[in-house]
Protein backbone atom coordinates (compact mmCIF):
# COMPACT_ATOMS: atom_id res chain seq x y z
CA UNK A 1 0.00 0.00 0.00
CA UNK A 2 1.52 3.78 -0.84
CA UNK A 3 1.93 6.25 1.22
CA UNK A 4 -0.40 8.38 -0.57
CA UNK A 5 -3.24 6.07 0.83
CA UNK A 6 -3.16 8.08 4.03
CA UNK A 7 -5.53 10.81 4.61
CA UNK A 8 -4.34 14.20 6.19
CA UNK A 9 -6.03 13.23 9.33
CA UNK A 10 -4.15 9.89 10.16
CA UNK A 11 -1.00 11.34 8.27
CA UNK A 12 -1.30 14.46 11.12
CA UNK A 13 -2.34 11.74 13.86
CA UNK A 14 0.66 9.82 13.74
CA UNK A 15 2.97 12.75 13.55
CA UNK A 16 1.38 14.13 16.52
CA UNK A 17 1.92 10.98 18.38
CA UNK A 18 5.30 10.47 16.63
CA UNK A 19 7.20 14.19 17.39
CA UNK A 20 5.32 13.13 21.14
CA UNK A 21 7.70 10.75 21.62
CA UNK A 22 10.23 12.38 19.86
CA UNK A 23 10.37 15.44 22.65
CA UNK A 24 10.36 13.21 25.58
CA UNK A 25 12.92 10.38 24.16
CA UNK A 26 15.40 13.63 22.63
CA UNK A 27 15.20 15.94 25.51
CA UNK A 28 16.99 13.03 27.60
CA UNK A 29 20.24 13.84 25.51
CA UNK A 30 20.70 16.05 27.76
CA UNK A 31 21.73 13.79 30.36
CA UNK A 32 24.04 12.37 27.85
CA UNK A 33 26.24 15.22 27.28
CA UNK A 34 26.69 15.84 30.71
CA UNK A 35 28.01 12.13 31.44
CA UNK A 36 29.87 11.79 28.49
CA UNK A 37 32.21 15.15 29.79
CA UNK A 38 32.18 14.25 33.06
CA UNK A 39 33.46 10.38 31.66
CA UNK A 40 36.46 12.66 29.92
CA UNK A 41 35.04 13.23 26.75
CA UNK A 42 35.24 16.32 25.10
CA UNK A 43 31.97 18.17 24.11
CA UNK A 44 33.31 17.23 19.97
CA UNK A 45 33.61 13.84 20.94
CA UNK A 46 30.10 13.71 22.33
CA UNK A 47 28.63 15.04 19.63
CA UNK A 48 30.22 12.65 17.43
CA UNK A 49 29.34 9.80 19.37
CA UNK A 50 25.22 11.08 19.04
CA UNK A 51 25.67 12.05 15.15
CA UNK A 52 27.14 8.42 14.56
CA UNK A 53 26.34 5.89 16.90
CA UNK A 54 22.74 7.26 17.83
CA UNK A 55 21.70 4.33 20.02
CA UNK A 56 21.04 5.92 23.84
CA UNK A 57 21.65 2.67 25.89
CA UNK A 58 25.20 1.74 23.76
CA UNK A 59 26.35 5.53 24.02
CA UNK A 60 25.58 5.10 27.83
CA UNK A 61 27.26 2.38 28.19
CA UNK A 62 30.27 3.36 26.20
CA UNK A 63 30.87 6.50 28.58
CA UNK A 64 29.89 4.34 31.60
CA UNK A 65 32.53 2.25 31.20
CA UNK A 66 35.05 4.84 30.73
CA UNK A 67 33.94 6.93 33.77
CA UNK A 68 34.77 3.81 35.52
CA UNK A 69 38.31 3.37 34.62
CA UNK A 70 37.51 1.54 31.53
CA UNK A 71 39.57 1.18 28.16
CA UNK A 72 37.94 2.24 24.77
CA UNK A 73 37.84 -0.98 23.83
CA UNK A 74 35.87 -2.46 26.07
CA UNK A 75 33.65 -0.09 26.36
CA UNK A 76 33.46 -0.09 22.36
CA UNK A 77 32.65 -4.29 23.10
CA UNK A 78 29.34 -3.24 25.72
CA UNK A 79 27.61 -0.88 23.38
CA UNK A 80 28.14 -3.24 20.20
CA UNK A 81 26.65 -5.91 22.54
CA UNK A 82 23.73 -3.87 23.65
CA UNK A 83 23.24 -2.38 20.06
CA UNK A 84 23.05 -6.08 18.69
CA UNK A 85 19.12 -5.31 19.69
CA UNK A 86 18.70 -3.04 16.66
CA UNK A 87 20.03 -5.78 14.00
CA UNK A 88 16.94 -7.56 14.80
CA UNK A 89 14.83 -4.48 14.60
CA UNK A 90 16.28 -4.19 11.31
CA UNK A 91 14.97 -7.41 10.51
CA UNK A 92 11.59 -7.24 11.53
CA UNK A 93 11.07 -3.81 9.90
CA UNK A 94 12.45 -4.58 6.75
CA UNK A 95 9.31 -6.43 4.91
CA UNK A 96 7.01 -4.25 6.61
CA UNK A 97 8.47 -0.71 5.88
CA UNK A 98 9.83 -2.06 1.93
CA UNK A 99 12.50 0.07 1.30
CA UNK A 100 15.32 -0.33 -1.07
CA UNK A 101 19.16 0.52 -1.83
CA UNK A 102 20.19 4.24 -0.20
CA UNK A 103 16.65 4.95 1.36
CA UNK A 104 16.95 1.72 3.62
CA UNK A 105 20.60 2.59 4.44
CA UNK A 106 19.75 6.24 5.54
CA UNK A 107 16.57 4.81 7.86
CA UNK A 108 18.86 2.54 9.03
CA UNK A 109 20.79 5.48 11.30
CA UNK A 110 17.38 6.14 13.06
CA UNK A 111 16.70 2.44 13.82
CA UNK A 112 15.82 2.86 17.40
CA UNK A 113 13.63 1.16 20.55
CA UNK A 114 11.22 4.05 19.55
CA UNK A 115 11.09 4.21 15.85
CA UNK A 116 10.82 0.56 16.09
CA UNK A 117 7.62 0.69 18.28
CA UNK A 118 5.47 3.44 16.32
CA UNK A 119 5.84 1.54 13.07
CA UNK A 120 5.20 -1.81 14.36
CA UNK A 121 1.58 -1.15 15.10
CA UNK A 122 0.81 0.40 12.30
CA UNK A 123 -1.73 -1.46 9.76
CA UNK A 124 -0.21 -0.20 6.44
CA UNK A 125 3.39 0.05 5.06
CA UNK A 126 2.38 3.97 4.61
CA UNK A 127 1.58 4.43 8.08
CA UNK A 128 4.40 2.81 9.41
CA UNK A 129 6.57 4.55 7.06
CA UNK A 130 5.50 7.86 8.42
CA UNK A 131 5.48 6.45 12.31
CA UNK A 132 8.72 5.64 12.04
CA UNK A 133 10.28 8.33 10.05
CA UNK A 134 8.24 10.82 12.47
CA UNK A 135 9.77 9.25 15.49
CA UNK A 136 13.12 8.71 13.81
CA UNK A 137 14.32 12.34 12.90
CA UNK A 138 12.43 13.97 15.57
CA UNK A 139 14.55 11.90 18.14
CA UNK A 140 17.88 11.92 15.56
CA UNK A 141 17.13 15.91 15.10
CA UNK A 142 16.71 16.91 19.24
CA UNK A 143 18.58 14.17 20.92
CA UNK A 144 21.76 15.48 19.03
CA UNK A 145 21.26 19.21 20.07
CA UNK A 146 20.34 18.43 23.37
CA UNK A 147 23.31 16.05 23.67
CA UNK A 148 25.22 19.34 22.62
CA UNK A 149 23.52 21.42 25.56
CA UNK A 150 24.35 18.86 28.24
CA UNK A 151 28.04 18.51 27.25
CA UNK A 152 28.19 22.57 26.87
CA UNK A 153 26.73 23.08 30.99
CA UNK A 154 28.49 20.01 32.09
CA UNK A 155 31.70 21.29 31.12
CA UNK A 156 30.64 24.73 32.44
CA UNK A 157 29.94 22.78 35.72
CA UNK A 158 32.90 21.41 36.56
CA UNK A 159 33.96 18.90 38.49
CA UNK A 160 30.46 16.86 38.27
CA UNK A 161 30.81 14.40 41.49
CA UNK A 162 30.00 17.38 43.16
CA UNK A 163 27.10 17.40 42.21
CA UNK A 164 26.62 13.54 42.06
CA UNK A 165 26.19 13.18 38.34
CA UNK A 166 28.68 10.13 38.77
CA UNK A 167 25.41 8.74 39.70
CA UNK A 168 23.86 9.47 36.53
CA UNK A 169 24.77 6.75 34.01
CA UNK A 170 23.60 3.92 36.70
CA UNK A 171 20.40 5.93 36.54
CA UNK A 172 19.93 6.24 32.97
CA UNK A 173 20.46 2.54 32.72
CA UNK A 174 17.69 1.84 35.44
CA UNK A 175 15.10 4.05 33.80
CA UNK A 176 15.88 2.10 30.01
CA UNK A 177 15.83 -1.26 31.91
CA UNK A 178 12.46 -0.30 34.85
CA UNK A 179 9.81 -0.06 31.74
CA UNK A 180 10.64 -3.73 30.81
CA UNK A 181 10.50 -5.32 34.09
CA UNK A 182 7.00 -6.03 33.33
CA UNK A 183 6.42 -9.79 33.48
CA UNK A 184 8.30 -12.52 36.09
CA UNK A 185 10.78 -13.94 34.10
CA UNK A 186 12.14 -10.48 32.75
CA UNK A 187 12.25 -10.05 36.35
CA UNK A 188 14.46 -12.97 37.07
CA UNK A 189 16.48 -13.00 34.13
CA UNK A 190 17.78 -9.08 35.55
CA UNK A 191 17.96 -10.02 38.61
CA UNK A 192 20.80 -13.20 37.68
CA UNK A 193 22.40 -10.75 35.63
CA UNK A 194 22.73 -8.11 38.36
CA UNK A 195 23.85 -10.44 40.89
CA UNK A 196 26.82 -11.77 38.13
CA UNK A 197 27.62 -8.66 37.38
CA UNK A 198 27.80 -7.81 41.34
CA UNK A 199 29.72 -11.00 42.14
CA UNK A 200 32.84 -10.68 39.28
CA UNK A 201 33.10 -6.53 40.07
CA UNK A 202 35.97 -7.44 42.57
CA UNK A 203 37.89 -9.51 40.17
CA UNK A 204 37.32 -8.08 36.91
CA UNK A 205 37.93 -4.88 34.72
CA UNK A 206 35.54 -1.90 34.18
CA UNK A 207 33.36 -3.15 31.47
CA UNK A 208 33.51 -6.68 32.03
CA UNK A 209 30.73 -7.11 34.72
CA UNK A 210 28.37 -5.31 31.83
CA UNK A 211 28.86 -8.14 29.60
CA UNK A 212 28.73 -10.57 31.77
CA UNK A 213 25.50 -9.25 32.79
CA UNK A 214 24.87 -8.96 28.85
CA UNK A 215 25.53 -12.22 28.76
CA UNK A 216 23.07 -14.13 31.18
CA UNK A 217 20.61 -12.27 29.53
CA UNK A 218 21.39 -13.90 26.13
CA UNK A 219 21.67 -17.06 27.54
CA UNK A 220 18.35 -17.26 29.42
CA UNK A 221 16.69 -15.79 25.87
CA UNK A 222 18.21 -19.42 24.24
CA UNK A 223 17.28 -21.29 26.94
CA UNK A 224 13.50 -20.08 27.13
CA UNK A 225 12.99 -19.63 23.27
CA UNK A 226 9.88 -21.45 22.26
CA UNK A 227 10.52 -23.20 19.04
CA UNK A 228 9.01 -22.17 15.92
CA UNK A 229 6.97 -25.19 14.85
CA UNK A 230 7.82 -24.17 10.80
CA UNK A 231 11.66 -24.72 11.45
CA UNK A 232 11.41 -28.36 12.30
CA UNK A 233 8.22 -29.79 10.44
CA UNK A 234 7.03 -33.20 10.38
CA UNK A 235 8.99 -35.67 8.19
CA UNK A 236 6.62 -36.70 4.92
CA UNK A 237 4.80 -40.27 5.85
Amino acid sequence: MSEETLSAAERTAILRDSLGVGLATGAYGVSFGAVSVAAGLSVAQTCALSLVMFTGASQFAFVGVLAAGGTPLSGGLTALLLGTRNTLYGLRLAPLLRWRGVRRLLAAQVLIDESTAMSMTRPTTAAARVGFLGTGVSIFVLWNLATFLGAIAGRTLGDPRSYGLDAAVGAAFLALLWPRLTDLRNRLVALAAAAVALGIVPVSPAGVPVLAAAGVALLAGVLTRQPDPTEFPEPPR
